[in-house]
């Protein structure tokens, strides 16, 4: 049974990289830094607590894609607290009869509104977005890098030759070198939006660094920084393949005894059974 993100007793969120002595030889970016206003990380503690259980390597495929979904809500709710809204009147029916209405005045959504899910992680989070802004646009853009740092490639965009939104919330669940999510946001500029918003899970601190100081005019919303980036890179201690983690399309392992689910793979008794007859 994987860990249940109700359980706050189990699991806590550590950015405690030192453990790995060789993984620390490798540290590109290793401080911790204030960022320009135009940054937002938040300290709530039950996203820290969801962040936990979504780093754990025991939790679940299905586990992981709902804690991405809480957890992408939450930080939706926060970084759209400066949407315009309009004035709208509205009736109201008043309790014990149904038949009378009060009149009085609401507010709706007056921004017209696109997600934009970086493939193939980013559609993790569309579902959160989606439920909170149920009449947003979605137009999907896919990246791949290259190997040796040679930069990131588009294999897919799905914008509309005309920009009709006002603001833009990119989605991606882990920013690691900037480069990716750098390139998106230069798509976005061209395309035309007047605000762009990116919304990540986990930043580190050299990606957010980078990109919050080369896009000033850009908003950013976080739910956590590491402090560290591999030469490869690799956060730490990050989240691990998102989109392996989402869609099950790591390597697939024969099914293990139950007392063993919440053992690391490398430490199940048929896993290393199984490896050494190709020793």
């Amino acid at each position: 049974m994987a860990p249940s993100a109700t359980d706050t007793t189990t699991l806590t969120s550590s950015t405690d990289t030192t453990t790995n002595t060789a993984d620390a030889k490798m540290v590109l970016s290793e401080a911790p830094a204030s960022y320009g206003p135009n940054v937002h990380i938040s300290n709530h503690p039950v996203l820290q607590h969801k962040i936990a259980v979504l780093r754990s390597s025991a939790t679940s495929q299905d586990t992981f894609r709902s804690t991405l979904k809480a957890i992408t809500y939450h930080l939706g709710y926060e970084a759209t607290c400066n949407l315009k809204t309009k004035e709208i009147p509205i009736s109201v029916s008043v309790a014990g009869n149904a038949n009378h209405q009060a009149d009085c005045l609401g507010s709706r959504l007056d921004d017209k509104i696109a997600l934009i899910p970086i493939l193939r992680s980013g559609l993790g989070m569309a579902d959160g977005m989606t439920e909170l802004l149920p009449k947003a646009a979605v137009h999907h853009i896919g990246m791949y890098n290259l190997p040796h740092g040679q930069g990131p490639v588009v294999y897919f965009n799905r914008l509309p030759r005309k920009c009709d939104s006002d603001i833009a919330y990119v989605l991606d669940p882990d920013v690691a070198s900037s480069a990716t999510m750098g390139a998106v946001i230069g798509i976005l500029k061209k395309w035309g939006v007047e605000k762009i918003h990116v919304i990540c899970v986990i930043s580190s601190h050299h990606g957010l660094k980078t990109l919050s100081e080369a896009h000033p005019d850009v908003d950013f919303t976080v739910a956590h920084v590491d402090p560290v980036l591999t030469k490869d890179g690799l956060i730490l201690p990050g989240l691990g393949d998102v989109g392996d983690r989402l869609f099950g399309t790591h390597t697939v392992m024969e099914e293990e005894d139950e007392d063993e689910q919440l053992l690391h793979p490398s430490k199940r008794t048929r896993t290393n059974s199984n490896a050494s007859e190709f020793q």
